[in-house]
Order: C-alpha cells, then structure tokens, then sequence
C-alpha cells in the first residue's frame, strides 16, 4: 500500500513537471492596459488614417524562444478589415533581425501604421493581431480591441465641389487699332516730295482713315509728329522740325477735306530726336554701337552728347549713312477705335444666326447667361464651327464636370488636351478628375502645369486638404468661400475663421451646415449643433445616418433630444 501511495506521489510530480513545462511553451494573451493609441479617438489626415500604437511586453512574459509578430488591424462595415504594418519581435535565443525582448525586464513598443480611408471606417475599431509561436509551436493569441472608430472630418473634402476652371474669351467691345506711315525728309529740309507722298504705305495709310471714317462702328483720330535727327544744333533743328509739321499737317487737312473726313489731327514735333536715335543704334549691327550707347548715357547734354558722337569720326560715317536718315520725318498715326457688338447684338446672333459670330464673340456669349444648358449649347457649337481651339472643347467639359458626368467631362479635357496640351485650364480640370481616381500624385503634377488657370488657387487648397498639409491649405485658399475653405480652417481649429467662411457660403448645402454643426459641438454650443443638424438632415435625409455614426458628436449620443432628430 505504501509502495503505491509512493508511486502515485512519483507520478504526480512528474505530472506536474510536464505540466508546467508545457505551459511555458506558451504566451499568454495580453490586454488593452498594455497599449495606448495615438492620436485617440483616431482621426483621418487628408484622406488617410494614421495611427501609432504604444504597448509594453511586460516582464517575464517574452519567452526566450519566442517569435511574435504583430499587426494592426482595422475592422469596419460588413466583416471587412484592412491590415497595417506588421512588427516582429524575438526572444534573447533567436536569431534573426528582428526587435529583441529581454525576458526577465520585458520592453516597450512603438508601431506605426497608416489606412487608406473608405467611408464605412466611420464605424470602425483598431485591433492588433497577434501571430506567437515559441520554437515551433504557435500559441492562440486572439485579436485585441484597442481602440474604437475614425474621426473622419477631413474626409469631408469633395473636389465635387470645386469648381473646374473656364478658359477665358478674348472678346473686347472697343479694339484699339493704329495704321501708321512715314513721310521722309532731305536732310536740313521741310518740303514734301511727291514720291514720298504716293509711297504705297501712305496712300493706304488715307485709305483706312477715310474707310474709318465711313465706319458707324469706328472712331479715329489722326496724329502727327515731326522730327529732326540730332546732328546739327537744337535752335536749328527746332525750326527745321516744326516746319516739317507744319506742312505735314496742311497736307493732310487738304486730303481730309477733299475726302468729307472732319476728325481730330494732333500735331507735335520734337527738335531732336535722341530716343529714336537709341533705338535704332541698339537694334543695328553698327560696330562699337555699345560706345555710342555709353555716350548717350553718360552725357545727358544734347550739344555734349553730339560733339562726342562726331569725335567718333569713322563710327559717325556709319550713322550718317544708315541711322540719321532714318529720322527726319512726319509720323502719320491714324488711332482707331473698333467698337464691337453690344451684349444684345450678340445674343441676337446666337439665338438667329451664329455664324455671325467669331470664336471669341461666341465663347463671351456664354457669359451672357446663366442657363446651363444655354451654355452647353454655345459650347458644342463652338467645339463643331472652331474644333481647333481648346477653349470650346475644355469649357463644354466643365459643364459635364459640374453635371457629374465625369466620364464625358474626361473626354472633352482630353480634345482640349489634344489641341492644347500646355493650356494650363485644362491641366487644372485633369488635375481635378485625378483627384477624383484619388491619384493625387498625377495631380500634383498637372496642376503644376496650370499656372494662371482660374479656379487653380482652390484646386491647390483641396488638394493640399487630401495631402493632409492643412496650413498650405489655408494658405492656398485665401479669400475664398467654400465648404472646403471652411473645412481647411476647421481642421486647423480656427472655429471663429471657419463659421466665418461657411456662414458666407452663396449656395449653402447640406455639408455646409453639417459642418457648422461639426463646429459647434467641437465650441460645445449644443443649441447650434441641433439647429445645424436640422438644416443638414432637412437638405439631405442621409446625413442622419452618418451623425449617428461620427464621433464628433459622440458625447451627444445619451441626449433624447440630439438622439430624436436623427431618427
């Protein structure tokens, strides 16, 4: 009997032994007091969800041989989950590269991890995922919770909302026009010579100011100015200019008078004429003309400026021959106004005959009317009669864009982009449908060929909104009044600048007021966050759903009242 009892006591220890060794085998699961999340509750930056988990393994708890890997995991919607960046740690007697955990005084950690957000992560909850084995046994570690939901406010930025950008008509109602001849001069005198008066350029120089003239849609007035070149002393050169205009100008009230032509003539002469002189020597090929343009420069005294000139005596040769020639004469300056179509005569045209109408009176017809499908119709027409100007074939795609017709929007960017790929509107418009494919690196690239565009200050806020560079955001869009200028200013906390710029918004939609209610719970200001919640939910019924779900009002959520608008 006591030989048994022995043996029971024998085999109980040894029972125990194994028992315990194979327990040390294992890794026990750890809990959320080992771990904090940062930032908590986690939020979305631009359009993606970063977040960094700090554990402890504690003392004791790493086994020697233990390997274990370790990944967040995000859990959302109907059984769906994204997985992060995985960790791997090891025990002291395991070999390899990854992170190694004393046993006895354990170590902290730090991972980090970032999602690409999606709209079903406003419900969501973090886990970590845990794959342990020690040598070749795997311990069931089981996923553990560490934090719940996504804040998801900057993924309230819609590039649905910017608007894309119109290329410009040319269009002016007054063109200004100037028809200019000259009539030359024999040095050192003032008599008009026939075969300067039937020159080819004066003769239609009469013509266009007489066809002027005749013209209800023109204006003109006619100028006259009379020079002397700078050889020889001013006192003389004075006389000798004023009596070229003198006789100039009685020429030409002779012509207008035999023409009926009764219009301005503005008659002036100048003694010298050193600017012109300038200007002729720096676009010649005189050798040492930088020498002549020092001496301009350094001798602002005309009778000085001459002298040294002439003391230049093989360079005064060459300027004797070609340049001084050049300036003794009448300028004949016609000015003419051409004063197009009123916004009624064009209207007229198109609603009769648009044929009548060029490329830029037409694209400035469309600015005309606020009727978007009248707009669409100049626009079409334009891409049919003027298919080789981008400006019909990009502004008929910012109808499609604001239509919501991206696919068509896609097409007629891409004709615009064929005629013209430097145009920097239809870069921009690119830039936007990129954004929409969430390819924001292509975006980045298109809009920086989109210099000048209209609009191009709020494409480049919303784009450095979904970069999650809210401060260039801000920066970008300055001035202007939008849902995502309000939502750049939010996400920067300046609550007092964004109520600001959403309370100015033209054409408030239910985002509008959604984010004022946003602003309001953040300012702790309940009675604004319910009357915004109304607002928003009475312009879109979906918005209840989504407040229910967001954490920006989660403290509200055992409110009857709060709870009772959104069912």
């Amino acid at each position: 009997m006591k030989r048994t009892s022995r043996i029971l006591t024998l085999l109980l220890i040894v029972g125990v032994a194994i028992f315990s060794t194979s327990c040390s085998n294992k890794l026990k699961p750890l809990n959320q007091d080992n771990f904090n999340v940062t930032p908590s509750p986690i939020e979305t930056v631009g359009n993606k969800v970063p977040v960094t988990v700090n554990g402890t393994f504690p003392e004791k708890w790493f086994h020697k041989n233990a390997i274990v890997t370790i990944t967040p995991v995000l859990k959302y919607g109907n059984n769906q989950e994204v997985m992060g960046t995985p960790y791997s740690f090891q025990g002291e007697k395991v070999s390899g590269n990854r992170v190694t955990v004393p046993h006895s005084r354990g170590a902290n950690m730090t991972m980090n991890s970032t999602f690409d957000y999606v709209p079903d992560m406003l419900s969501s909850e973090l886990y970590l995922r845990f794959d342990g084995r020690v040598k070749s046994k795997r311990s069931n570690l089981p996923d553990l919770k560490v934090a719940d939901g996504v804040v998801a406010t900057s993924a309230l930025a819609d590039v649905k909302t910017t608007a894309p950008s119109v290329a410009p008509d040319a269009f002016q109602r007054i063109i200004e026009d100037v028809q200019e001849a000259s009539i030359m001069f024999v040095i050192e005198q003032a008599k008009l010579r026939d075969s300067e008066l039937n020159k080819t350029d004066v003769t239609d120089w009469k013509r266009r100011v007489e066809e002027a003239f005749n013209d209800p849609k023109q204006n003109v007035n006619v100028e006259v100015s009379a020079y002397a070149s700078p050889d020889g002393g001013f006192s003389y050169n004075e006389r000798l200019a004023a009596q070229r205009e003198k006789n100039t100008s009685s020429y030409l009230e002779g012509e207008m008078s035999k023409r009926n032509i009764d219009t301005d003539v503005y008659a002036h002469y100048t003694a010298q004429d050193w600017e012109g002189f300038r200007q002729l020597v720096s676009a010649s090929n005189l050798q040492d003309k930088e020498l002549i343009l020092r001496v301009l420069q350094m001798y602002p005294d005309t009778e000085t400026r001459e002298r040294e000139i002439k003391n230049i005596s093989y360079v005064f040769e060459d300027l004797a021959k070609t340049i001084l020639p050049q300036l003794r004469r009448s300028r004949l300056i016609a000015n003419i106004e051409i004063i197009g179509k009123s916004d009624e005569e064009i209207m007229a045209a198109w609603n009769g005959n648009p044929k009548e109408l060029t490329v830029e009176e037409l694209l400035y017809a469309s600015t005309l009317t606020a009727d978007e499908a009248v707009k669409e119709r100049i626009f079409q027409y334009a891409t049919a009669n003027f298919s080789r100007d981008y400006r019909g074939w990009n502004n008929l795609g910012t109808i499609y864009f604001k239509q919501g017709d991206y696919a068509k929007a896609a097409q007629s960017f891409d004709r615009a982009a064929q005629v013209n790929p430097s145009a920097p509107e239809v870069n921009m418009n690119k830039a936007l449908l990129a954004i929409l494919e969430n390819d924001l690196n292509k975006a980045n690239e298109l809009l920086g060929k989109s210099a000048g565009a209209d609009g191009l200050d709020s494409a480049m806020g919303l784009l450095n909104l979904l970069q999650g560079n809210y401060n260039q955001a801000v920066s970008a869009y300055g001035n202007n009044v939008s849902n995502n200028a309000g939502l750049a200013h939010l996400l920067m906390r300046d609550y007092n600048k964004a109520k600001q710029t959403l309370d100015s918004v033209e054409n408030p939609d239910a985002t509008t007021a959604y984010l004022l209610a946003i602003i309001a719970s953040r300012t702790n200001n309940f009675n604004d966050v319910m009357s915004n919640l109304r607002t928003a939910i009475g312009r879109d019924r979906t918005i209840a759903a989504q407040a229910l779900k967001d954490l920006e009002f989660a403290k509200y959520r055992t409110n009857q009242d709060f709870m009772s608008i959104l069912k």
